[in-house]
């Protein structure tokens, strides 16, 4: 396509980045502390932690696992939540040279053998709430070092205290755990002040991350992402986002999991480099306390997906928020339904910004300008991206027709952790990879998904794409989320059948067939509705599609 979205660029984004600023994400912690010491890096529960003690307390760690006996290349499982300990022990490891193997704390145990049996993880951080889960799999995985931490270790005293006797003994939100080699995180960090730590050779072709995909269309793999991927997204997502900030670090606030890619490069990294205020939430779900935070802190960035927001704006006193320092809403993983970005807009009187990217390619692969009111575009391709629009055969398509989106560019992973087979599904030769994603670029260059490949439902031999019935189906007043799927028909192969939660307990299946027939052909409307009183979701709020396909109970 020549790239033809380079005429709507915005002014002042180049065509291309420089990725030989930064070698290693190692660099860019160092370039971090050392310009912004003593600024604040995270808060969480009034407890500030700075630049400078990141720093210190991230080093100790990496002394420590150094003596521990993990080498550069062994691989670290982190199972924690939006807590301090995370960005300790994400740069610590990584200073260490090891591979940061992000693990969902809500991971079953079925789900958390998988992942650390596939990536041969040799330690594990988990926080004592989900420690349980670890001691019934430790037993059939090769996990040399396990640690433990609670969710104040790192609060000053008595709140310390406090907060894990509250989390303990209150909410007893610890389940009973007993692991018999396992050790302290905390203690682990303090003993690795008194221990000398030798920085490793870390360079861009290194692995930083195995980053596992959802497993919401089969079994989880790890999408091998290195240091140059990451620095490259964070580098290209800093031409996009940064000229929209002021000189000075500003303020963030976290509610999606830094575990996530999403959170990791638009959250944690990119903003480390640019010496922001990182306020953490342990539990966006907890939307009244996350509300509490908003309040507290006046603050000029905040992202998360379309299920994030619509909660928000569903939440009391959230319109009582000081949205003045607001500068960018940022929202991706799920598509941005235009009814919750037009209700933000009013609520907030700031844009509600869709972006799109994957697992694979670290994330960032399209964002819309800054500014621009939502057109339900995914956006414009990041600065040395390609996109091209592909059919089965792997021949490119012309301009406003449909196929499956191919990304090219220095973010996209180098494969699937030992899975060549899976690899060559979706790495095409020329360095294209398949994003499963149907969609089309228009004639102006902005990227507009559909659906995703694996998602469509056919109805007699015809395309039913689930994010636009979706989109119909929650302008019904009564309608507070909604998920379409396939069911089988002996007629038409399948038709459409939709899951939604309700705002009004009043409103029947009859109510939003009818609403769906108003804007949708035929075939389009869902042939059955079943009333929920949540949908599944991910760990970042994307509703699970599949395991509403596998539902039994209608």
């Amino acid at each position: 396509m020549n790239r033809i979205w380079l005429k709507s660029y915005p002014a002042g984004v180049p065509a291309e980045i420089e990725t030989g600023r930064l070698t290693s994400l190692a660099q860019l912690l160092s370039h971090a502390c050392s310009t912004y010491r003593d600024r604040p890096a995270y808060e969480q529960f009034g407890r500030v932690l700075t630049y400078a003690q990141l720093d210190e307390l991230s080093q100790a760690f990496a002394a420590w696992l150094q003596a521990a006996g993990l080498a550069k290349g062994d691989r670290i499982a982190l199972m924690l939540p939006n807590t301090l300990q995370y960005p300790i022990a994400l740069f610590g490891a990584l200073r260490a040279g090891l591979i940061v193997v992000n693990t969902n704390p809500l991971y079953t145990g079925r789900e958390l053998e998988h992942q650390l049996i596939d990536s041969g993880a040799a330690a594990i951080v988990v926080l004592e709430n989900f420690a349980h889960v670890v001691a019934q799999v430790a037993p059939h995985c090769a996990l040399k070092k396990i640690l433990v931490t609670a969710v104040g270790d790192f609060l000053p005293f008595p709140k310390s205290w406090v907060i894990n006797y509250i989390v303990r003994h209150r909410r007893k939100q610890v389940p009973p755990w007993h692991i018999p080699d396992g050790e302290s995180f905390r203690d682990a960090v303090h003993a690795g002040r008194q221990l000398t730590f030798r920085p490793p050779e870390i360079g861009p072709e290194d692995i930083a991350f195995l980053q596992y995909t959802g497993g919401t269309t089969g079994v989880a793999k790890g999408a091998m992402l290195t240091h140059g991927n990451l620095c490259a997204n964070m580098f290209q997502a800093e031409a996009w986002l940064g000229p929209h900030f002021s000189s000075e670090p500003g303020v963030l606030i976290t509610a999606i999991p830094l575990y996530h890619v999403f959170a990791l490069t638009a959250n944690c990294l990119l903003f480390a480099y640019l010496g922001w205020k990182n306020v953490l939430i342990i539990n966006a779900r907890d939307f009244p306390a996350l509300v509490a935070e908003m309040k507290r802190h006046p603050f000029e960035y905040f992202s998360g997906v379309n299920t994030l927001f619509n909660a928000l704006l569903h939440t009391p006193g959230f319109e009582k928020v000081d949205f003045s320092h607001l500068k960018i809403t940022l929202g991706g993983g799920m598509a941005v339904q235009a009814s919750v970005a037009a209700r933000w807009k009013e609520v907030t009187g700031n844009i509600l910004t869709q972006a799109w990217g994957l697992t694979e390619t670290s994330p960032a692969v399209a964002i819309n300008p800054l500014g621009e009111d939502f057109n339900g575009s995914v956006g414009l391709p990041v600065p040395s991206t390609d996109i091209a629009v592909k059919d089965d055969a792997g021949n490119d398509l012309p301009i406003g027709e449909s196929g499956e989106v191919c990304v090219r560019g220095p973010q996209v992973m180098r494969g699937y952790w030992n899975r060549p087979d899976e690899t060559a599904k979706v790495m095409l030769p020329d360095g294209w990879l398949r994003t499963g994603d149907v969609g089309y670029v228009d004639a102006r260059g902005y990227v507009y998904l559909q659906d995703r490949k694996k998602d469509l439902i056919l109805v007699s031999g015809f395309n039913v794409y689930p994010n636009e019935v979706e989109e119909v189906a929650v302008t019904h007043p009564g309608v507070l989320e909604a998920a379409a799927v396939a069911h089988q028909d002996p007629h038409s192969g399948e038709v459409v059948a939709l899951y939604v939660v309700l705002k009004d307990p009043n409103v029947t299946e009859k109510d939003i067939i009818e609403h769906c027939r108003k804007s949708l052909a035929g075939y389009k409307v869902p042939k059955f509705v079943y009333f929920r009183r949540e949908l599944p979701k991910s760990n970042v709020g994307k509703i699970l599609r599949k395991e509403l396909r596998a539902d039994t109970t209608q």
